[in-house]
């Protein structure tokens, strides 16, 4: 034996007994490590799973050992009732970044783990604390955050091979997720309350550097007025927005914006000021929307208004010959309207605008209102 072969057998023998040697490990793609998100407002959804694949077991996963109904002793070295861990291998995840509801229950921001207590024809969801677990074989009921019950889909019409989580049904407020898999679907609704949670947020950020950003004063007033809340505050935010401290910010935009909070803060004779500030700083098309926010207001009159001082301050340039179009026609004066819708046409930037207003003249020339 030479020397270099004893010096590896002596080198095997070391390794074996002193407690290293591991067997050789190839990565297993059984079951896809998979993740899937969606954001409602500033709320932040985010689920964890592996997914398993039905690979021949059609009829044989639900209600049997692949995903079995009720709860079970899983064993190797779990001696407690468990329910399914909603995947393979660890267990499933879900994260909030802001409290939300559960097919209408309450649940607190976080991190848990998601299993599920199936029965043939509803399933209990499951939210518990422990989100590092391996599977449900060390379940502990104690840690549920929240069950909740919800009803599956059974017999879908196309077989979902590997088990998915699907996002779907998106508002303002809610969206709903459904674990797919095989020929089952088990759906449950989150909701947030999304005012309350951008609200949080915008304070948050206002809280920070941001609060000496007049762009972002500016923002968080603005959608604090259009929605009506926190008024008081929002005041404040514009009044640091357009101070000289911070580089006075004297646009159509935000002065008009400081005017629409003044105004609902019931200071009408200041809102009335300052927005005649904003006026006279506007640019067209500040001015021809403007009018279109009192259009859709219903304030004719006032539209009107500031559509004849667009049209006079810009010397007819585009927008103005729309904005009198829009103006006539609210006031019931179609002929005036068409007139205006004409000349407009001329002026058309491009051919969405100038579809649109050959579509108005038509409708004006049938004595239709726009």
């Amino acid at each position: 034996m030479t020397k270099k072969l004893l010096l590896t057998l002596l080198i095997a023998i070391i390794y074996i007994n002193s407690g290293f040697a591991q067997a050789l490990r190839i990565p297993q793609n059984n079951n896809f490590p998979s993740s899937a998100g969606r954001k409602i407002g500033v709320t932040e959804i985010e689920v964890k799973w592996n997914a398993p694949g039905v690979k021949g077991r059609e009829g044989k996963i639900w209600g049997t050992d692949v995903a079995y109904f009720g709860t079970t002793v899983l064993g190797f070295g779990s001696n407690t009732e468990s329910p399914w861990r909603a995947g393979a291998d660890e267990c499933t995840t879900i994260s909030f970044s802001t409290d939300v509801t559960i097919n209408g229950k309450s649940l607190a921001a976080g991190k848990y783990a998601l299993f599920m207590q199936l029965s043939p024809d509803s399933t209990i969801l499951i939210f518990n604390k422990n989100s590092r677990g391996w599977g449900s074989y060390f379940y502990d009921k104690s840690l549920d955050v929240l069950r909740v019950r919800t009803t599956q889909k059974k017999n879908q019409a196309s077989l979902q091979e590997r088990l998915v989580y699907n996002f779907s049904n998106q508002t303002e407020n809610s969206v709903e997720i459904s674990l797919d898999w095989e020929r089952w679907s088990i759906p449950f609704k989150v909701e947030v309350d999304a005012k309350k949670t951008i609200l949080a947020h915008i304070k948050r950020e206002m809280s920070g550097e941001l609060g000496f950003d007049p762009p972002s004063l500016e923002f968080a007033a603005n959608w604090c007025a259009d929605n009506d809340l926190n008024l008081e505050e929002a005041n404040n935010w514009i009044t640091s927005a357009t101070s000289p401290n911070l580089g006075g910010s004297s646009t159509f935009r935000a002065l008009s914006t400081k005017a629409k909070i003044l105004d609902k803060l019931g200071k009408k004779e200041e809102a009335a000021t300052t927005m005649q500030t904003a006026i006279d700083k506007g640019s067209a098309i500040e001015l021809h929307q403007y009018g279109r926010q009192l259009l859709a207001q219903k304030k004719v009159n006032e539209a009107m208004k500031i559509f004849e001082l667009n049209h006079k301050k810009n010397n007819g340039a585009w927008p103005t010959n729309g904005g009198l179009m829009r103006g006539y026609s609210a006031s019931g004066n179609y002929k005036k309207a068409l007139e205006y819708a004409k000349l407009a046409l001329v002026q058309a930037p491009d051919d969405v605008n100038k579809k649109f207003l050959e579509n108005a003249i038509k409708t004006l020339e049938e004595g239709k209102a726009l």
